[in-house]
């Protein structure tokens, strides 16, 4: 997915530019950019994070920047901040997207005269510069700012660094966060806001689905008024925030507690210990413990020395090989036991099945497989979670299919997300025997609604239900 970071200070941002952009590494693995402005200009810098942390990439490259106004991502694809001259004079852009009519928006900027795009090494256009072709299309950044997220099928949320100040705009219905920080003579700008609190900033606002501010080192003032239409993606609580984060009033451990105890409180499993997949989880097993008294234990350790981030490479059987080498058994905590495992979710269940038997190989007598959150039906169209190239790559829609002698309409999609329907029992057995556990048993939708506590149509359920 990603995450961005920028700041607006009197004095020099490039220290805290650079350690809030490093909070974010836990959104993306693949390039690691800042661009800063001050009386030299602008400085940029681009890098490969995915063999090396963003703090080691960049140690040099702060040693040279200065100004006081920046802005930097952890980007899961495409490099950024671009710097971009155009008629509104030239300024660095970053976002955070997933653009479902990518080509659409640059068949109708070819029919303007618009003349190229570069590429990037596999051949697709970087979103970011789209984004930044969208807005140069109107005559003042507001407008242009306001006709990208409005062209954008998906998701687009964004940050503009001007010599003036820093453009900050969510994305229309919300889908993704943007935070603002203040302290004495400064401000700043997040996905996450867990990001800014060690550098001395306390919250100020959470920007609202597509309202547009601009951040200045004395004052963030609003240039477009938040709607009211929000759809915020509920994985955000659920696999993708930080624990320590918190969005609409709600922190990510905290959700996870709660949805913990909710599937204990529907659960008559009897076992010895309770544990989470590290690192998402974890969370959900302590809420789960607590609610139903089994003990909490930790029979697998992450390795977090050399393998700190939670992404991995997007090739799949390397993804699958690394999972297995991050993860360390503790067996004598294994050994004889009855467990409860706790997981975020179930995609292509290739990496949980392989944990189950490594689980009984280490002499488990029984693991009963929680994910904590509900099948994974539909791929998702705004962040990508899956990061699934076809849906029929989970694991769920496989076993639909074969369910179904492939003859998959909507409508008999829309029987398997009901947990009260025989198909979702059907559906849940035949995973269960795939994946070889000893039973299996999702959180359901509304028990994970409730849990994150906001108003339910505020929140996207698409890859659960097909419902935005």
């Amino acid at each position: 997915m990603g995450g961005f970071f920028g700041v607006a200070a009197k004095e020099d941002c490039v220290f805290d530019l650079f350690f809030g952009i490093d909070y974010h590494s836990h959104l993306g693995t693949r390039r690691g950019g800042m661009a800063v402005y001050g009386d030299k200009g602008f400085n940029r810098a681009i890098h490969n994070i995915e063999n090396a942390p963003f703090r080691t990439k960049f140690d040099k490259d702060i040693q040279e920047m200065k100004g006081g106004l920046g802005i930097g991502c952890i980007s899961d694809y495409e490099p950024q901040p671009l710097l971009v001259r155009s008629h509104h004079g030239t300024y660095a852009i970053t976002t955070v997207s997933k653009i479902n009519n990518l080509d659409e928006l640059v068949g109708k900027l070819f029919e303007k005269n618009h003349s190229h795009f570069l590429e990037m090494s596999g051949g697709d256009i970087n979103a970011t510069e789209l984004v930044a072709s969208l807005i140069n299309q109107k005559d003042n950044l507001i407008d242009g700012i306001s006709y990208a997220l409005d062209s954008v099928d998906g998701s687009l949320s964004l940050m503009l660094l001007t010599p003036k100040g820093i453009y900050c705009a969510r994305d229309n219905k919300g889908r993704t966060p943007i935070v603002i920080g203040h302290k004495d003579d400064a401000f700043c700008a997040a996905f996450e806001n867990f990001a800014y609190r060690n550098l001395g900033y306390t919250d100020y606002k959470e920007l609202g689905p597509g309202e547009i501010v601009c951040l200045t080192p004395d004052n963030c003032v609003t240039l477009r008024t938040p709607g009211n239409d929000m759809k915020i993606c509920t994985f955000l609580w659920v696999y993708y925030g930080y624990p320590a984060s918190s969005y609409e009033g709600l922190s990510v451990e905290k959700m996870r507690y709660n949805c913990g105890a909710a599937m204990a409180d529907r659960d008559d499993v009897q076992a010895d210990i309770v544990a989470g997949v590290p690192d998402s989880g974890t969370a959900h097993a302590v809420g789960y413990a607590n609610k139903s008294g089994i003990p909490f234990s930790r029979p697998f350790i992450k390795y977090t020395p050399t393998w700190p981030r939670s992404f991995m490479p997007t090739i799949q059987s390397q993804r699958n090989l690394i999972a297995k080498m991050k993860m360390l058994a503790v067996e004598d905590l294994i050994k004889d036991k009855s467990m409860v495992l706790i997981d975020d979710s179930i995609v292509r269940g290739t990496q949980l099945r392989e944990t189950t038997e490594f689980l009984y190989e280490s002499g488990a007598k029984e693991v009963h497989i929680r994910p904590a959150c509900p099948p994974l039906v539909y791929g998702c169209k705004y962040l990508n979670f899956s990061r699934s190239s076809s849906e029929m790559e989970l694991i769920t829609r496989r076993v639909i299919e074969r369910l179904e002698n492939g003859n998959v309409t909507e409508e008999i999609l829309q029987e398997y997300t009901d947990p009260d329907s025989e198909k979702y029992e059907i559906m849940v057995e035949e995973i269960r025997k795939e994946l070889h556990f000893t039973s299996l048993r999702f959180n359901r939708l509304d028990d994970m609604l409730d849990a994150v506590g906001i108003d339910k149509c505020k929140l996207c359920t698409y890859c659960w239900n097909g419902q935005e």
